[in-house]
Formats: structure tokens, sequence, C-alpha cells
């Protein structure tokens, strides 16, 4: 079905809204760079919270899952379900230590933990590492799902009469001419707003998305070829409704479902979601959560927004998704490529309107996540190379126009790495293996004093070298795996070289220790010595009580996840008993939480 009038005016009416928002926030997006990149640190837990689950709703999300669905069945999210541990991990170790060091971007944290050097040279390293390399991936991946959703939507458009284009002497077909307009649409508004009008904007997006994903999986169900949800479980294998992988000793098939190879498995729940830096679930927090929870305007608005996140992330998401995905099934079996079924049932399924509202909202999935990425990924290169190593000292306008110039400059770098990729799966891949051994560092920076500069240096360069190194097909001992069975080797040596680094080189100075211990307050038994330097500061205690948060948010999570899972495909008891535990996980724990605010804790 092409789009009509009506489904014209109400994309057009979302992008007029987006971009009048944008202006509406520029004056106070200029005032400084703070109020640039941080939203002057006063947003509210719940605009914080929404903005990041905004950002991780990209158009790249929704073809993803289908196209796990195709080939491994409902089980095959467990490629993302996984990193909901780690989410929690940031939700009650990390926020509210973020909030509290008060830097402008974490990687400013290098040099608030570190001193010397060292610390100059893995701040500007990770800038453009992060900022600019990192960044420019996730970007293109990002708009190459979007390409996905122009073209198949429109399979025979034309712009301006003219089916591909030139640009910079690559050879681009008109759909991916036409996300690069878009580009320019969300570098404008991304400029202009700064992180208040991206994160109000934000809000605005996800509710849309939503609401446009919630009525497409009610319109897919309704088609009489499906049956709702008892048709489709009729027409599938059974091994497709799994929700834990069927593990086995290599990649098995059964009943057309591709299942993981323990193996696998084992990576992704035991390695990667520690071990490995991913946009939105980085060890420890970092890149736009940490943006986010340092834009907070309170520790408890840091917590709470982080924890929000997560729950909206994992639980409220994906279901509506996966319906889309398995009715893709049902309808186009055998598609060549499977990301192209959830466009497909868009385009075949919804009438007048609501054709137009949905493809608004990947508009609103795309632009929340592209807005974001742009502002971070500038924070870095402005704030942490600029400033930091280039041109010293200037006014604070000088720098929220070099913030507005270069997030224009990234967003045509990450259009142009977006017509170099083939596949999304590919960039995440190379993404999680290249920093595999990274997260451990991440974490224990925090809460153990002994980590220095040498230490992330070291985690930070050594997994880049040796996914390289298999790039170029260099045989590197424990290295012969593909991904993600290669992040265990991976993981160890870089978890080899970076202990080694420790040990053999100085300790951070007492002085830049005592400053951060004073600052952050870190609670456990990694801090000892600076500790006995500065009896009169009161450290975090009850490192065992926010390990139990972590449980409990795990069991919340997850109970909510499956809970839901089960109601819809029917299993009744099965869904309310989930839903019950995680009800009663979720009352302990705002129980808790709150004494612990109060001061009445015990």
């Amino acid at each position: 079905m092409a789009l009509t009038s009506l489904d014209w005016l109400i994309v057009g009416g979302y992008l007029v809204f987006s971009l009048g928002l944008a202006l509406y926030f520029y004056r106070r997006a200029g005032r400084n760079t703070d109020a640039f990149f941080l939203s002057g640190r006063n947003l509210p837990w719940w605009i914080a919270g929404t903005s990041m689950v905004a950002t991780t709703f990209a158009a790249d999300t929704p073809l993803a899952v289908t196209e796990l669905v195709a080939n491994e069945g409902i089980a095959g999210n467990w490629l993302w379900w996984y990193a909901a541990l780690g989410a929690l991990l940031t939700v009650f170790f990390f926020a509210r230590l973020w909030r509290r060091s008060g830097v402008l971007t974490d990687v400013e944290f290098v040099e608030l933990r570190y001193t010397g050097p060292p610390a100059a040279a893995l701040r500007g390293i990770k800038a453009v590492y992060f900022g600019l390399f990192m960044n420019g991936i996730i970007i293109g991946w990002v708009v190459l799902a979007m390409e996905t959703v122009v073209r198949v939507l429109f399979p025979d458009l034309t712009l301006l009469g003219q089916t591909s284009f030139a640009f910079v002497g690559i050879e681009i077909g008109a759909p991916m001419a036409t996300v690069g307009l878009l580009m320019l649409i969300v570098a404008a508004y991304s400029l202009i707003a700064g992180l208040w009008g991206i994160a109000v904007t934000d809000v605005f997006q996800f509710v849309m998305a939503m609401v446009g994903s919630l009525a497409l999986a009610f319109f897919a169900l309704d088609l009489p070829e499906v049956g709702g949800i008892a048709g489709l479980v009729d027409k599938l294998p059974a091994s497709t409704f799994r929700f834990l992988p069927e593990v086995g000793v290599g990649a098995l098939e059964s009943a057309g479902v591709l299942t993981l190879s323990a193996a696998a498995f084992a990576a992704y729940m035991g390695v990667q979601w520690w071990a490995s830096w991913y946009p939105g679930a980085e060890p420890g927090g970092g890149g736009y959560v940490a943006q986010r929870m340092l834009s907070a305007r309170s520790e408890r608005d840091s917590l709470l927004a982080t924890l929000w996140f997560a729950v909206a992330h994992y639980c409220l998401r994906p279901w509506p998704w996966i319906i889309v995905a398995l009715v893709a099934l049902v309808l186009y079996p055998g598609l060549d490529d499977p990301r192209e079924g959830y466009v497909l049932v868009m385009r075949e399924t919804l009438p007048p309107g609501l054709l137009g509202l949905l493809f608004a909202a990947f508009l609103a999935a795309f632009m929340s996540t592209i807005s974001t990425q742009l502002n971070w990924g500038t924070s870095y290169l402005v704030h942490d190379l600029y400033r930091r190593f280039l041109v010293k000292d200037r006014v604070e306008k000088h720098y929220v126009a070099a913030a507005r110039w270069t997030t224009f400059a990234l967003a045509v770098a990450g259009f142009l790495v977006a017509t170099q990729l083939d596949s999304i799966s590919g960039a995440w891949g190379l993404v999680l293996s290249a920093s595999a051994g990274l997260g451990l560092v991440l974490i224990l920076r925090w809460y153990w004093w002994r980590i220095n500069a040498w230490s992330e240096l070291a985690a930070t360069l050594t997994p880049l070298a040796l996914v390289a190194l298999q790039l170029l097909g260099v045989p590197v001992p424990f290295l012969t795996e593909a991904f993600p069975t290669n992040l265990f080797g991976i993981s160890a040596i870089t978890t080899t070289v970076w202990l080694a680094a420790t040990f053999l080189t100085r300790p951070t100075d007492a002085a830049r220790l005592d400053t951060f211990y004073r600052r952050i307050r870190p609670g456990g038994p990694g801090w000892s010595p600076v500790a006995k330097r500065n009896a009169d500061v009161e450290p975090d205690t009850g490192l065992a009580r926010l390990g139990t948060y972590w449980i409990v948010g795990s069991a919340i999570v997850y109970g909510s996840l499956f809970g839901t899972g089960h109601l819809i495909l029917g299993r009744l008891g099965t869904g309310a008993a989930f839903l019950l535990a995680a009800a009663l996980a979720l009352g302990w724990l705002l129980r808790d939480l709150a004494r612990r605010e109060s001061g009445t804790l015990a």
C-alpha cells in the first residue's frame, strides 16, 4: 500500500513539531557547553530515563529483532536480553557515583580519576576512538536500517527524478539519498536544541514509536492469514516460541530454527555483559547513558532514570516487535533478508493514516537515536579533544559554536560510514569484539584504587589490536573462533595485558586518589589504603546490599519480560506467576530504596 495524502500529512506534522521543539530550546542550549551537552544538569528522572529508552529504540531495533526471530525464534533475543545484567549493575552501583562526579563527559572522568601524561593521552584517545570511530559505526548501522525501511516501503522511489546519485565519489540509491536528507534535518535540530531539546523531543518520539509499534502488532495479528496468537502457534514450529535457547554443542538445526551453541550462549551470559563496551550497555555506565546520568538534577534522579530505562528497555518494548516478527515468518517465509519482513508487514497491513503514523514512528526512532549520537559524540570531540588539547581558554559561546559545527560534520561522517557497511549484525560483532576485556577496567576503576591510566590504556587498545589481527588473518592463539565465541580469547588476553600494565607501572598520584575519593566516596575494601588517609570521609557502605538490589532488579526485569510473553501466548498461569514475582520484587526494592533515602535503613 502506498502512503496517502493523510499519511504524508501526519509525517509532515511530526517533522514540523520536532523542529519547533528544537527552536524553542535554542536559546537555552546556547548559554554554555554545560547547557548544550548536559541540559544544565537539571533533567528530572522520567525525562532522562525516557530519553535513554528512545535513543536505544532506533530504526534498526525492530528490524534486528525480526531477523533474530526469523533465525533463532524468540530465544534469539538473548543477543540483547543478556545486557539487562549490565544495565542493572549501572543502576545500583554506578548511577549515584556518576552524578556525584560532576564531570561533563565520561571521557573527562579519566582526568578526574588519573593524572599525568598517560591520563591526558588516554582522554584524547578515547575522545577520538569513541566519539568518532565507534560513534561513526553506530550512526552508520542506524542509517543502514533506515535505508532498509525506506527502500522496502517505497520500492519505486526516485528523488528529483533520479534513482541514484554520486556522493563524494560513492554511488548511492534514492532510498539512501533520502535518508541522507533526513540526517540533515536531524543534524539541524540537534545543533539547535542541545540536550534539553533532544531529551524532551525523545519523550514525544518514544511515545509515538510505541503507539505505532502496538498498532502494527494489533493489525498484523488480525489478518485472516494469521488468525491471531492461536494462528501463529498453529502455523509455526513449537521451537519458535521457546524463551530460552536450545543450547547444544555447535550450531544445531531444529525444525528450521537455528539454535545457539553452548559456547555462544556462555559468551553472551558469562562474558559479554561485563567485558565489552556497547552503546547503551557500557559496563559501569558510559556513553550517552552516563551523559543522561550526569544531566539528572540529583543523585536520586540519576538512579531512578537508569532504573526506568532498564525496565522500559527490556520489558515494555520487545513484545510488539516480536509479534510482528512472528507474523512476518507466517506471511513471508524464506525471505533473503529477514529484516525486510517487519517493513513488509507495515506496508501490506496498515490502513491509511496508521501507515503514515508508523512511518513517522520509524522517523522518530531514527531521529531520537541519531540526535543523541551526534550530541554525545560531539561532546567528546569538542570538550575532550578540541577544548582540552587544541584551543584552550576561549569564551563559552566559542565552544558552543564549535559544538554546532562539529554536530553537522559528524552527521556527514556517519552517513559516509553507512554507505560502506554491508551488515548491521556484522557491525555489532565488530564493536563488541573491539572492546572485549575493557569492561572490567571500567567497572573496577570506581572500586579499586590500584587501577591507573595505563590499565585503561592497555584495556582500550589491546582488543582493538587483536581484532585488527583477526581481520588481517594473523593466527593469534585463542582467536580462531568467530563472534561471539572469540570474546573468550580476546577478553582473556586483554585482561592479562591490563593486569600486567597495572602492576608494572606506578600507581596514580596519592593526591589525585585522595581528591577522587573525597568527591566520589566509593565504598568497599578496594579503597582501604586511601580511606585510611582520609578518615574524615564517610564512604558509601553496603556493597552487599547493592548486590542484593542487582539480583532483585534482574528478577523484576526478566520476570516482567517473560511474564508478559507468556500472557500474550496464552499461558495465563505461568505468565501470572512471573508477573506476581516481579511485582513483589519491585515492591520490596522501592520500599528498601525509600528507607535508604529517609535514613531509616538498618
